[in-house]
């Protein structure tokens, strides 16, 4: 009788682990990686519909039927381990004081993420992460993710069906990070020290991952409608958004990838005019290369659509981040899925088996049975080494009470020197710059042919001021509507326009015929703070200006006499 049949006796089975990817523009992906080659061995995937608006899938029935193909297509055993990729639904970080324990951290967080419209509808599963960027005070700051409860269920029971069991799910954002770890397209980010941005595209916009080698230090995401537009519309619309957007983080690399066939990621990164080392990853139809090497067994045609979410759910442990996210864990990245009735997937050698609470207990009886005896003549000898034992351990702490003194000192030696906070310093930036890079870059796409800006002023407080002269006063008109369509919410009006005359008689006697300039003011201050009232400064005889009032002081200094 071999390991096998004793451990099926025992309620146990030997189980593989299966790794799916739900990702909208290719569909449901099965892939196979061969860890020793570092590519993969193979791969299959077939069309799923994805809600964009509600993020989740839109029929669990054709969930089910596009797994059990993948299966016999792949001859993939039905009673296998499932980890599955998910869409990012919703990604955010915030900070917390550092009383609070888990239970609390994950109340507070599920109360924030209830205000996403999806999480109005659907109970959220939430999982967070402590950040290793920023802790100071009585503060921590984590990062959270969170994925709809029914949208687990309904995967874990379909699965269920077919005699599949679901042990992880994950989120696309860090499988596409273990991606380009793996693939080694990210060696030089990720080094220790080094700041780069992680531009994401998508059909509904873009987002950007600031991060420090390989540790998230902020999260930031843009809606674009670029299902609405065409061509260069769309890149001119990215870029005008992003632009702004990535001067606030400033970093040694910005990495593009686009996952939308709307958007290619080479064609963009020509686009954007940053400081810093622009490189790009194609995740669509414009690939022309695959991002690991594929095996000659999966066809060049079905090969294009591996992805990089795929590859990353794929390589499972084989690639560490700080930041880990899986919504059946518990602890720091809690999740209100109830698996205290799963079977536990416990690896001996290349075998995996599912130990399940009753297999657990008759394993236990087994080993106290064959242990038992040995033990009972450990304890005899254990009188005779507990003295060396006892010396043994005596000098070991005497070394860690020396080695924690050591640590204790450099770390105040670095606090010391680590005064600088990044995020502190982003939103200062953000705040104080934002409005005034909106109204210069507005201002520099507005100027018509045959005008001109004599006065130009941006406040921080939002308060913009703009004079000039123009041949005519249609392009005044089309200079004003340009600027308050570019600024919404600064609420410009046109202030003045009239013929530019340096006397009243230039008014009566003006000549239609010869060319005429016209002034004009745009702006959206008030009166008094466009023409404050004049100062009453003395002059260097110390006089007020009123005569009146210095003739009276005159004359009390007479009648003194």
């Amino acid at each position: 009788m071999d390991i096998n049949e004793i451990l099926s006796q025992l309620g146990l089975g030997s189980k593989d682990t299966v790794y799916l990817s739900v990702t909208p523009g290719v569909g449901l992906e099965l892939i196979q990686i061969d860890m020793s080659t570092r590519s993969v061995k193979n791969y299959a995937y077939r069309p799923l519909d994805y809600n964009d608006a509600l993020r989740q899938i839109t029929d669990y029935d054709a969930f089910k039927d596009a797994v059990s193909e993948l299966f016999a297509e792949l001859h993939v055993n039905p009673k296998s381990n499932v980890v599955i990729n998910l869409p990012m639904v919703l990604f955010g970080s915030k900070e917390l004081p550092l009383l609070l324990g888990d239970d609390a951290i994950t109340e507070a967080l599920t109360s924030e993420v209830e205000q996403s419209y999806v999480f109005k509808r659907y109970e959220p599963v939430v999982s967070w992460v402590d950040s290793n960027m920023s802790q100071s005070g009585d503060m921590r700051k984590l990062f959270y993710s969170a994925i709809q409860k029914e949208t687990i269920e309904n995967i874990k029971n379909a699965l269920l069906e077919i005699g599949a069991t679901l042990v992880g799910v994950e989120m696309s954002l860090t499988s596409i990070l273990k991606a380009l770890v793996f693939s080694g397209r990210a060696n030089e980010q990720i080094k220790d020290g080094i700041s780069w941005n992680l531009m994401l595209v998508n059909q509904t916009g873009y987002s950007i991952l600031s991060m420090v080698g390989k540790n998230i230090v902020d999260y930031y995401e843009e809606p674009v409608p670029i299902k609405s537009l065409e061509g260069d519309e769309i890149y001119s619309a990215i870029n005008a958004s992003a632009q702004i957007t990535l001067m606030s983080y400033p970093a040694n690399y910005l990495y593009i990838v686009s996952e939308t066939d709307l958007v290619s990621a080479e064609i963009l990164a020509g686009r954007l005019q940053v400081d810093g080392i622009i490189q790009y990853l194609e995740n669509n139809q414009f690939k022309k290369e695959d991002v690991i090497p594929v095996s000659l067994e999966v066809l060049e045609e079905t090969a294009s659509h591996i992805s990089l979410e795929a590859i990353g759910i794929a390589v499972g442990s084989s690639v560490s981040l700080p930041s880990k996210f899986n919504f059946l864990l518990s602890g720091g990245s809690e999740a209100s899925v109830d698996t205290s009735n799963e079977p536990l997937p416990v690896r001996i050698g290349n075998k995996e088996f599912q130990l399940t609470p009753i297999a657990a207990r008759n394993l236990a009886l087994v080993f106290a049975a064959i242990i038992l005896l040995p033990t009972l003549g450990a304890f005899v000898g254990i009188p005779m080494i507990e003295s060396q034992k006892q010396s043994q351990l005596d000098e070991l702490k005497s070394r860690i009470q020396s080695v924690e003194s050591e640590i204790k000192k450099i770390e105040e030696e670095q606090n010391k020197l680590n005064n600088f906070d990044v995020n502190a310093e982003i939103k200062k930036v953000l705040g104080t710059n934002r409005i005034k890079l909106m109204s210069y870059s507005a201002l520099g796409q507005s100027v018509p042919k045959n005008l001109w800006i004599t006065y130009y002023v941006a406040k921080e407080d939002g308060k913009i001021d703009i004079k000039g002269e123009s041949k005519n006063v249609e392009e005044v008109y089309a200079f004003y509507k340009s600027m308050k369509d570019s600024l919404i919410d600064t609420k410009l009006r046109l202030h003045k326009l009239q013929m530019k005359t340096t006397s009243v008689d230039d008014v009566v006697t003006v000549d239609l015929t010869k060319p005429v300039n016209y002034e004009f003011e745009i702006t959206n201050m008030s009166p008094g703070e466009l023409a404050p009232p004049p100062s009453k400064d003395k002059d260097d005889k110390g006089n007020s200006g009123d005569k009146n009032k210095d003739n009276e002081k005159k004359d009390g200094q007479q009648e003194n006499k």
